[in-house]
């Protein structure tokens, strides 16, 4: 507690932005029907889309198995007894596949290979050239691979590994992209509002895609799984093109009232020009990686569950492909509803009860990271109690979610200028997870039996728990000197 109280008092001695005595000189513009929530919750759509396209094979993958030549334990293909399934409507023309446990997750992580090449890019270019068309862009390569999905899956495994490797470049600018349009347009006392509003989108995404994805596979098949996601993102695509601005400055309808509000209150903590990067100093700070150590180990857990829930819920608890698709999203119902809550929460700590931003940072992000690796490893010994196990991998995600107030959002707090190649450095390492964890995972559990998936959830949870250690030990919450612009002036 020692360490923690140091590091809350000299994270003051700097005072934040906007607190104070510039918090009397700027004047907030309403929130309602305001530019910078037109932006959360468009981009929050945006991140539905991101999300959507990254799970909606996670379901698919339990239909496009040819399970006739799969041998079984029982007779419910099950380690729990089947929760009777309903047949299966016979007008399925859609190919299936003899892939092993090993092909499926090789299938199922190779996103993340893609996904992994292109964050500090991303980061970088958004920084340097604007975010809007680089998000824009990003989404759409997403898009058109996914709607090439189904073909790719005939052609063989090796083409469909290599479809989802370039759909996941596409999509990894699309997370620095954002942090580097949030870094203009996020007044420093609502970012956690418009950020957790913003990348909600990335849980409504999983939480509907999902159980809708289920319903696809059972109604129409599997291939239109990525025929329907597909068209949703084109429609954001056209959407983004017409509504999204880089700045204020450059957006033709804000009110002059929002504008100068954002950009006065970021005036002393943006940097004018991005010509010099101090990549040095970056890459050698330890609230940075107090950061990256976070963000890997929560998405341990989240990819895990995330690529492997529905096989989990098909495999161990018996559910058919209807009722998977459901009680898969539950976990990320709870997650999204947390996570909003945490950042209205967050920002209330800081700008109302005048909490320092580093307390709060650490508190939002210890909780949501012991709990779900708590509730994780619980969820592995309700064997076949599935009311109890669906409640502990729900509690779970629902925990997590608390995170998004937490180191989640550090990045904008620790060096805004910087932000988009901030996260495009911790998500490189955070995307690690997504390739090795569901390969791993697949490894450990060729059996399918319970024994195997609680060893999966051990190894998740005590990834969880380190993280959470380092965080909270090494965190920082304030502007750091190497991101501070050359005019910074700490008199005002």
């Amino acid at each position: 507690m020692d360490q923690y109280g140091t590091d809350t008092e000299a994270d003051e001695q700097e005072t934040p932005l906007l607190h104070r005595g510039q918090a009397e000189k700027v004047q907030r513009a309403p929130a309602c029907c305001s530019a910078r929530y037109g932006l959360a919750f468009l981009s929050c759509y945006g991140f539905f889309v991101v999300y959507s396209l990254r799970v909606n094979l996670s379901v698919a993958m339990v239909d496009m198995l040819n399970t006739t030549h799969q041998t079984s334990d029982n007779h419910s293909g099950s380690v729990c007894p089947a929760h009777g399934s309903p047949a299966r409507p016979h007008n399925h023309t859609a190919s299936v596949y003899d892939w092993d446990s090993e092909t499926q997750g090789w299938i199922l992580g190779s996103f993340f290979y893609g996904y992994i090449v292109t964050q500090i890019p991303g980061g970088y270019l958004a920084s340097r050239f604007g975010a809007k068309w680089l998000m824009g862009f990003g989404i759409l390569c997403t898009v058109i691979f996914t709607l090439l999905t189904p073909v790719a899956a005939d052609l063989g495994a090796g083409y469909l590994i290599a479809t989802r490797v370039l759909e996941g470049i596409g999509e990894g600018v699309t997370f620095p992209a954002m942090y580097a349009m949030w870094a203009a347009w996020a007044p420093p006392m609502e970012r956690s509002r418009l950020l957790t509003i913003s990348y909600t989108g990335a849980q409504l995404g999983t939480v509907i895609a999902l159980p809708l994805s289920g319903e696809i596979c059972f109604y129409l098949g599997w291939t239109y799984v990525f025929y329907v996601f597909g068209a949703v993102g084109l429609v954001w695509f056209v959407l983004w093109a017409l509504l999204a601005f880089d700045t204020p400055n450059t957006h033709p309808r804000i009110s002059e009232r929002e504008r100068l509000y954002i950009t006065t209150s970021l005036k002393n903590e943006l940097s004018s020009s991005m010509d010099h990067i101090p990549w040095g100093s970056i890459v050698t700070s330890g609230a940075l990686w107090a950061i990256v150590v976070a963000h890997f180990s929560y998405n341990w857990t989240f990819y895990t569950l995330l690529t492997l829930l529905p096989t989990y819920m098909n495999d161990i608890l018996g559910f058919s492909i209807q009722q998977n698709g459901m009680l898969s999203a539950l976990p990320y119902i709870g997650c999204a509803v947390l996570a909003v809550l945490a950042g209205q929460l967050a920002d209330y700590l800081r700008e109302t009860c005048q909490y320092p931003t580093v307390a709060v940072r650490k508190a939002f992000s210890f909780v949501g990271m012991i709990g779900p690796a708590v509730f994780l490893v619980a969820a592995g010994y309700t064997g076949c109690n599935y009311i109890l196990a669906v409640t502990f991998l729900t509690i779970s995600s629902s925990l997590g979610g608390l995170s998004a107030a937490g180191f989640n959002i550090n990045h904008l707090d620790i060096a805004p200028s910087y932000a988009g190649i901030l996260l495009g450095i911790t998500n490189t390492f955070a995307t690690i997870p997504g390739m090795v964890g569901p390969v791993i995972a697949r490894a450990l559990t060729k059996q399918n039996t319970i024994q195997e998936w609680q060893t999966v959830f051990y190894i998740s949870a005590g990834i969880n728990l380190f993280g959470a250690a380092v965080y909270t030990l090494f965190g920082r919450g304030t502007v750091q000197p190497w991101a501070v612009p050359r005019s910074y002036s700490h008199g005002d």
